[in-house]
């Protein structure tokens, strides 16, 4: 089923309408051999709420973005190659349910699924895909991956001096090599992390700063870093200067997966999941 002409058509109609709904500012999608395998909305923790976002799995790529009109019209598509992806389940607490972390080099972020059966589907077929692709290609997973940020608000004051109170005139900055919430004194220094950016200058904090420093005179046998406040800044979530309006939680549609054994398109059911996807 999976090589018929019929399947093909109507796969290509299905990765060209994920294409068309980010209409111009999102990237092409279409690529030999690239299937849709399921889509579906889910719920990312922002830096300083919740929102909804709209997820779609290929066998090679994962992409989300945020929702201006349901099942018509996306925007700020973000495109994430599987082997750059490592997942990890979390377990429910009182506040977080059904919630899962997704870690890549540049970014990771807190997601979850409206219910459990949701979330094993997203993580089972995550990682059957993940793992067909290093099977079919030369790809290699990566082995450094950004840490997730503090959301704005779990801390009131700055994580680093514990002195610091956050508001208007001081403002909450994240520091990209530990996650930390800290202030704008806390966090002057600017350095590279070759997984995130191989050549900007990041914001970190004080204490990641020194560390840095002391590993690189362990390593090279000096002290080369210097800090630049006049460095520009790398956001690679865009976050940063996102606006708080966007992302409000709208109306939830279950997920809909490829069966990759009859080669249909259906909607989640309880524990009946695809059990295998086919190699490119």
């Amino acid at each position: 089923m999976m090589d018929h002409p019929t399947f093909e058509r109507e796969n290509q109609e299905r990765v060209q309408a994920v294409e068309s709904s980010f209409h111009q500012a999102g990237k092409p999608l279409s690529k030999p051999g690239r299937i849709l395998i399921g889509e579906g909305t889910v719920f990312k923790q922002g830096r300083k709420k919740i929102q909804q976002k709209i997820l779609f799995l290929f066998t090679d790529i994962l992409v989300y973005g945020s929702i201006v009109v349901p099942g018509r019209w996306y925007k700020k598509q973000k495109i994430i190659p599987l082997e750059d992806i490592e997942l990890e389940d979390l377990e429910d607490s009182d506040i977080f349910k059904h919630q899962w972390l997704i870690r890549t080099p540049s970014k990771s972020f807190f997601v979850s699924a409206p219910s459990y059966e949701e979330k094993k589907a997203w993580i089972e077929h995550i990682n059957e895909c993940l793992s067909s692709l290093m099977q079919g290609t030369s790809c290699k997973p990566s082995k450094k991956f950004a840490v997730s940020w503090i959301p704005d608000p779990a801390a009131c004051k700055c994580m680093r001096c514990l002195s610091t109170k956050f508001g208007g005139v001081n403002r909450r900055h994240h520091c990209r090599n530990c996650g930390f919430l800290v202030c704008n004194s806390c966090s002057k220094q600017r350095a590279v992390i070759d997984h995130i950016h191989p050549t900007k200058k990041l914001r970190i904090c004080s204490f990641c700063y020194k560390n840095i420093n002391e590993e690189k005179f362990r390593d090279r046998g000096d002290s080369a870093g210097k800090s630049s406040s006049e460095e520009e800044e790398f956001c690679p979530s865009g976050e940063e200067n996102e606006k708080v309006e966007e992302g409000e939680i709208g109306i939830y549609s279950p997920s809909n997966w490829l069966d990759t054994k009859n080669g249909t398109w259906e909607r989640l059911r309880i524990y009946d999941y695809p059990k295998s996807i086919p190699s490119q």
